[in-house]
């Protein structure tokens, strides 16, 4: 990785900044999906610092996550840890008590939805990581550089979604569905070199594909199907319990 000053005046450096940026972008969907999630049953008061808090955590970690890839790369089942906590992540988000409407219970969540946002990112920023040392082509000052840039825009992209998913929140279970393909899909690639067709013996993403055709797929598809089914089948066994809190609370 290197960190000579770019020559501000090429349009080279302008057009791999660019394309940082954009890379950048493109990746950061899932995050913002994650953001948005955490952040929905906040009170106002408390979901814009959230929502920045979490965006500034998603890019402090790729660039971590950046300088320190060829270590993580290395790192034995790291991919499968990480793929299982994001899909009970999930799960976590789909079964998040959305409150009484007096915002007390969402505004006590902050830091939770503030520390769920970073653990998400942690593991969705691996891949993304690689994506951008490759576009970057390991210039440490145009990773950083586009990285900072994109901040605003991922920050624009969380608060909207927020909106949405309160407007529509049959569009949380869509949420929730990603982000337990995403993880089934981390999972099932533990072990493979990025880019690489076919995953080195030994390794769970090469035993998967000698077991399982399109195991990558098939994979993200149980993720998702199993985060959906139980967080909603957690989420409709606790609404009885809450109603009757609720009833002896108003007695």
């Amino acid at each position: 990785m290197n960190f000579v000053m770019p020559d501000l005046a090429s349009a080279v450096f302008w057009l791999a900044l660019g394309k940082i940026i954009v890379a950048n972008i493109i990746l950061s969907g899932d995050n913002a999906v994650v953001i948005a999630m955490a952040c929905r049953n906040l009170s106002d008061q408390h979901r814009k610092p959230a929502i920045i808090g979490g965006s500034l955590g998603a890019i402090v970690l790729r660039i971590i996550f950046v300088f320190m890839i060829t270590w993580l790369l290395s790192v034995p089942y790291l991919k499968l840890i990480g793929g299982a906590l994001l899909i009970w992540i999930g799960v976590k988000l789909l079964n998040e008590d959305e409150g009484h409407g007096d915002g007390v219970k969402a505004s006590g969540n902050l830091w939770g939805a503030v520390w769920t946002i970073i653990v998400a990112d942690a593991v969705m920023s691996l891949d993304n990581a690689i994506a951008i040392a490759a576009a970057a082509n390991n210039d440490g000052v145009l990773i950083m550089l586009g990285l900072v840039i994109s901040i605003p825009i991922i920050i624009f992209g969380s608060t909207l979604l927020t909106s949405i998913l309160q407007r529509y929140p049959v569009l949380v279970v869509i949420g929730g569905a990603l982000l337990g393909w995403i993880g089934g899909e981390v999972m099932a690639t533990d072990g493979k070199p990025p880019n690489a067709l076919v995953a080195p013996e030994g390794t769970i993403a090469a035993w998967l594909e000698h077991k399982i055709p399109h195991a990558e797929h098939v994979c993200a598809l149980a993720g998702a199907v199993f985060v959906v089914v139980l967080g909603l089948y957690l989420s409709r066994r606790r609404k009885p319990a809450d109603v009757v809190d609720l009833a002896e609370k108003k007695d």
